[in-house]
This record gives structure tokens, C-alpha cells and sequence, in this order.
């Protein structure tokens, strides 16, 4: 285990130091092998700082689950540019590194497996659904406009369902076999595949 060199921060970099290195221990040990000693060792800190900042592992693991989430919603949500462009970028973000990687992948499926147990994240993982779709149904909602097609919301919602679950399954394979896909690969199909279900072009892709 690679353990962080200690220097002294202020509260808020100090709490995202050990957010990631609880993210780093549940990557490599899983959720029940990330004790707070390992995360402790590998921020650089005493168990007892560690406490200082969190009141429970529970609570420690909320955050980094809540960080989690904002790794694979953030970049996505800040596309800029045309209708076209942010609708292709927020496609390919989501299917090339950093988004799309084994450590994603690793810490997807270690709290995947609690969130119907465990309300705290459950709630966490409904949430960042909710606001993955609700920007792709506003970037849809966008394209759609300036290609004169429908655009109500209800069209929106449904292909941004549609596209999510297009996006999900391909980020998997991305991130389990990436080796096994030409570069580039997974996201052209994204694209082809988006663009037989809505009807239009939605470009090439930026290089």
C-alpha cells in the first residue's frame, strides 16, 4: 500500500485528502477490507485525525461515494459549445478516461452492491442519477430544438432513459475490457448508435 506523505493542510483540502484515500483503499480492499487504520496509513495521518473529521467510517464512505459520483457526473455536465458539441462531448467523456477506467469501474462495483441495502447511499446513487439524466434531457432538449425535431419534455426524458442505458452498458465494457476495442471504438458506436435512435446526425467527432 502506498502511503500519502503528511504535510499540513487546511480542513477542506484535509477532508478531500482522506476522501481519496478512502476511495484509493476501497479500490484496492473493497468496502468491508478499507479500514480506517488502512485509510489512515495511506493519507499519512493517525486514525485518531481521521476521527477528527469523520464520525464513523459509514459517514467516510458516504463521502467518497458522493465523490464517486461527481467524478462521473462533473466533466459531463460543464460540455460547452453548440448543441451538437455538447451533446457529442458529453457522449465521449463518459466513455474515455478519466470517466471510463478500471479504477471507476472498481469503485462502481464496490458500492453498487450496497446501494439497495443501504439507504445513505441508495439516496446518494438516486440523486446522481437524477442529475446525470436530467443534464443529458437538457442537452437533448437543446439538440433536438435546433434540428427542428420534437423537443418536449417527455421525448427528451425518453431518450435521455434510452441514451443513459446505451452509455452505462458501454462504459462497462469499456472499463472491464478495454483492451479487447480499438481506441476510439466504443465511442463511435455511442455515436452511430445515438444517432439511429434519434433520427439525425449529430456530427463528427471532435478530434
Amino acid at each position: 500500500m502506498n502511503r500519502r506523505t503528511f504535510h499540513r493542510a487546511p480542513e477542506g483540502e484535509r477532508r478531500q485528502e482522506l476522501i481519496e484515500a478512502t476511495l484509493d483503499c476501497i479500490a484496492e480492499f473493497g468496502l468491508k477490507g478499507a479500514t480506517v487504520r488502512q485509510i489512515a496509513i495511506r493519507a499519512g495521518v493517525t486514525a485518531g485525525l481521521v476521527r477528527h473529521y469523520f464520525e464513523s467510517k459509514d459517514q467516510m464512505v458516504a463521502e467518497a461515494y458522493r465523490a464517486v459520483i461527481a467524478s462521473l457526473t462533473d466533466k459531463a455536465a460543464h460540455v460547452e459549445g453548440d448543441p451538437e458539441t455538447r451533446l457529442r462531448d458529453f457522449i465521449a467523456i463518459n466513455l474515455t478516461e478519466p470517466v471510463a477506467d478500471s479504477r471507476s469501474i472498481s469503485l462502481w462495483a464496490a458500492f453498487i452492491s450496497q446501494v439497495r441495502v443501504d439507504p445513505i447511499l441508495a439516496e446518494i446513487h438516486r440523486d446522481g442519477y437524477v442529475t446525470f439524466r436530467n443534464t443529458l434531457q437538457d442537452l437533448l432538449a437543446d439538440f433536438l430544438a435546433v434540428k427542428n425535431k420534437p423537443a418536449d419534455a417527455e421525448t427528451c426524458r425518453a431518450y435521455a432513459i434510452a441514451i443513459n442505458g446505451l452509455v452505462d452498458g458501454l462504459w462497462i465494457e469499456g472499463c472491464l475490457a478495454g483492451d479487447l476495442f480499438r481506441e476510439g471504438e466504443l465511442v463511435a458506436i455511442a455515436m452511430a448508435s445515438v444517432e439511429a435512435l434519434l433520427g439525425t446526425s449529430i456530427g463528427s467527432e471532435k478530434q
